[in-house]
């Protein structure tokens, strides 16, 4: 068995306050210090305003920062935009590629994939989101999508990356796919990885899409998941420790 890096992340996407970031940290700190396994890269992802805020004031490293997006560009006239060097001194990660982004905000395998390479460029990783529609799985077209996002989003991706499946059926909708689903596409990514040039056995795997205290325990267990992007239950810290401690608990 290959031991690939495990990780538990938080995509606050757009939510809390000032004041309720600094609740948040405070509540974090309290339960993390009691964490000191090294093995369970933990990932903070709050919005660009409250980067500075918990790089200030978090009391450890028993957790990181990562950023849920960037503009491909350094910089320029890009009103509202946020550039990896305004940002790099405080994350260590970036989300790239989420279904959110795609289906809101227009963006490509292509932008993503130029979003990849600033990220690559800056010493930092990428957390590149992947998956399926409803439709491109009731048409059998899961492998075909899964193929078209990486192989995209990766071309000329040297770097070592993260990467995230996350059907897009499944993301807030408190629909979670089967083991069995979760299993396959795992195993699908890894030989296209092997397929395009990397290798698949080394890359570390997230599922996201409704993870939260009530499966994580079950998911966590299976063959290929190497932890988890949390989406709304990592806005309340205790069931997100919930679910920290879960992978931590599968070592």
């Amino acid at each position: 068995m290959i031991n690939r890096k495990q990780y538990c992340v938080a995509n606050l996407k757009m939510n809390l306050s000032g004041i309720q970031i600094m609740d948040y940290i405070s509540e974090l700190d309290n339960l993390f210090d009691k964490s000191n396994n090294n093995k369970v890269n933990t990932i903070i992802c709050p919005s660009v305003t409250s980067l500075s805020i918990f790089f200030d004031y978090i009391r450890d490293n028993n957790y990181c920062l990562g950023a849920q997006n960037i503009h491909h560009k350094e910089y320029g006239a890009y009103t509202g935009e946020t550039s990896i060097n305004m940002i790099s001194d405080f994350i260590n990660f970036v989300i790239l590629g989420h279904s959110e982004r795609r289906q809101y905000f227009n963006e490509t395998n292509e932008i993503i994939n130029k979003k990849i390479i600033k990220v690559s460029q800056h010493s930092l990783n990428s957390i590149v989101c992947i998956g399926e529609t409803l439709d491109q799985r009731k048409n059998d077209e899961v492998k075909k999508t899964l193929k078209n996002q990486l192989s995209a989003c990766l071309q000329n991706v040297k770097s070592e990356v993260i990467i995230a499946y996350e059907p897009i059926w499944a993301i807030g909708t408190g629909e979670t796919a089967t083991s069995k689903i979760i299993v396959e596409a795992h195993q699908i990514i890894r030989k296209i990885l092997n397929d395009i040039g990397f290798d698949g056995q080394k890359i570390s795997i997230l599922y996201g899409g409704s993870v939260n205290r009530n499966n994580a325990k079950e998911l966590i267990a299976l063959d290929d998941v190497d932890g988890f992007l949390i989406g709304g239950a990592s806005l309340d810290v205790d069931h997100f420790y919930d679910i920290y401690k879960f992978i931590e608990e599968s070592f």
